[in-house]
């Protein structure tokens, strides 16, 4: 604990405006201090507590996801009665997707906060959602299950959940192309033709072939967002042969 004591002392003189500015984003002021403090602080930084264990958002991430999880499926469950579980779970995968996590931090600037030994401009844009998460992890801890609901109604339910918008919502392109090809028994292959170029950071292409014809191609930073690009360039190609799945 006087670990935890020194890292919360050394953040509060570092930056004076740290708990201002969480109050700020959050609508209220945190109790337990240490925990907005590991909230924004990466794994860059190696720290550990007194007994060895790593000081960083990551465990936070993953309580918030959990909880994020919950509300939303909790709210759906009410507001959609005639919703089966299959509906359930992917307007659920909307709402928390990475997509729109990585709005909803990067709405709020709690990039801004983070304490890490990397420049923020290294960072992917993933950034964003994780923090969010590690926040509404954060909350839960400090103030329990049903001030963390609130928090999640303020900032994500009320002002971005439209079940009606959600429903006409492509969270993945790919899983969209696989589901039709399956129902429709086309063929259809991802193929990675080329894994470099003259950018600095590695690049892969990836040719998307539908009936051994080549429908799209793309070129991402990743495998599978190479892969998703290229399924959004053939659903679009193809939208007209395309029967759009719930």
């Amino acid at each position: 604990m006087s670990f935890i004591r020194n890292i919360l002392n050394s953040r509060s003189q570092e930056d004076g405006n740290f708990f201002l500015k969480i109050k700020e984003i959050l609508g209220f002021k945190p109790k337990t201090k240490s925990l907005y403090i590991t909230a924004f602080t990466h794994r860059s930084m190696n720290l550990k507590d007194d007994k060895g264990n790593a000081i960083n958002y990551e465990r936070l991430e993953f309580v918030g996801d959990a909880i994020l999880g919950s509300v939303i499926a909790a709210y759906l469950f009410e507001k959609v009665p005639h919703g089966d579980e299959g509906y359930l779970t992917k307007m659920r995968s909307k709402v928390v997707s990475r997509e729109h996590l990585n709005k909803l931090g990067e709405e709020l600037g709690l990039i801004n906060l983070v304490e890490s030994r990397i420049p923020t401009s290294n960072f992917g844009n993933n950034i964003h959602g994780n923090l969010f998460e590690a926040i509404v992890g954060a909350i839960y801890l400090d103030k329990g299950y049903s001030f963390c609901e609130k928090f999640i109604y303020k900032r994500v339910i009320n002002p971005h959940v439209d079940i009606e918008s959600l429903e006409g919502k492509v969270i993945s392109y790919k899983s969209l192309l696989i589901e039709w090809c399956q129902k429709e028994k086309n063929t259809f292959d991802y193929e990675v033709y080329e894994d470099t170029g003259k950018d600095e950071l590695k690049h892969f292409s990836v040719k998307l072939t539908i009936n051994n014809k080549v429908v799209s191609k793309a070129r991402a930073t990743s495998k599978k967002k190479a892969e998703e690009k290229a399924s959004k360039r053939a659903f679009f190609a193809l939208q007209n042969q395309i029967t759009k799945l719930p």
